[in-house]
């Protein structure tokens, strides 16, 4: 690995995972991770542009943010890239009415969109609604269009929770894809126009950008991609294997959020 020095040089805006690197979700609001609330208001005490970039699909930007913010972090709705909103942005562009498969703490991002007699199906992490029958319903929907359209949040295998390690979007969507014979459109992490969306927000060049998340895959391998360098964290979802992935190598590996902020304040424009 090149020196820390080399690695975050000419570094002007931070992408920052939330679940797993500011805080591990679970009963009661979750727990924001040891310094994670010090290192985000020191990022934004700093010349650096910072930016929230999103796969959560169970609840709302709004309710969201006043979990964080519950937590103790400086966050706002307007800093938050989440797969949601960008969906629905599609939808109306496409004229798409989806079928909804989706956790009813998300259903209020999709109030002003059209439900009625569907043309595709969306997926999100539904938690508890991923019955067998809702599972089948999406995939009826989807065998009677004559040119199925799947879109889901993210595709994520797994996530952490305070009470362990939960089933994600991802398995969910691979299902339907196998059923079906299609091919699913992700909208969030590690979709390119998801990150190119959250850089064009604070104004900063994908080289200029640094992606900070817990995901090797998701968050790592899909910043790399954008031509972003990318830093994994051991929190949250972060296994050992992770830093022997056959095909993902994060540019560094750090222990928390905390770590990596004290290595780019140390580092920036030095």
């Amino acid at each position: 690995m090149a020196p820390w020095g080399e690695l975050l040089a000419g570094v002007r805006g931070v992408l920052l995972d939330i679940s797993g690197v500011l805080y591990d979700s679970g009963a009661g609001g979750g727990t924001a991770i040891a310094g994670s609330v010090e290192a985000v208001a020191r990022l934004k005490r700093s010349q650096l542009k910072v930016r929230f970039c999103t796969n959560e699909s169970q609840k709302s930007r709004v309710e969201l943010v006043g979990q964080l913010q519950r937590l103790g972090f400086d966050i706002s709705e307007g800093e938050v890239t989440a797969p949601a909103p960008a969906a629905c942005q599609i939808l109306k562009e496409r004229a798409l009415r989806p079928h909804l498969l989706i956790h009813d703490g998300v259903r209020s991002e999709f109030d002003q969109i059209d439900t009625s007699n569907p043309n595709c199906v969306v997926i999100a992490d539904a938690g508890e609604s991923f019955s067998y029958q809702n599972m089948n319903s999406a995939f009826q929907v989807l065998m009677e269009l004559e040119n199925p359209v799947l879109i889901s949040l993210g595709k994520g295998r797994y996530y952490k929770e305070t009470s362990g390690l939960m089933l994600d979007v991802g398995p969910y969507m691979k299902a339907l894809e196998y059923a079906c014979g299609i091919k699913a459109e992700v909208v969030g992490k590690p979709s390119p126009e998801f990150f190119k969306s959250a850089l064009q927000a604070i104004g900063v060049e994908a080289h200029q950008a640094v992606m900070i998340g817990d995901d090797i895959v998701g968050d790592v391998g899909g910043a790399q991609r954008c031509g972003m360098r990318a830093l994994q964290v051991r929190t949250g979802k972060f296994r050992p294997s992770d830093e022997h992935h056959p095909e993902v190598k994060a540019d560094g590996y750090v222990d928390n959020l905390a770590e990596a902020v004290d290595l780019l304040l140390q580092h920036v424009d030095k």
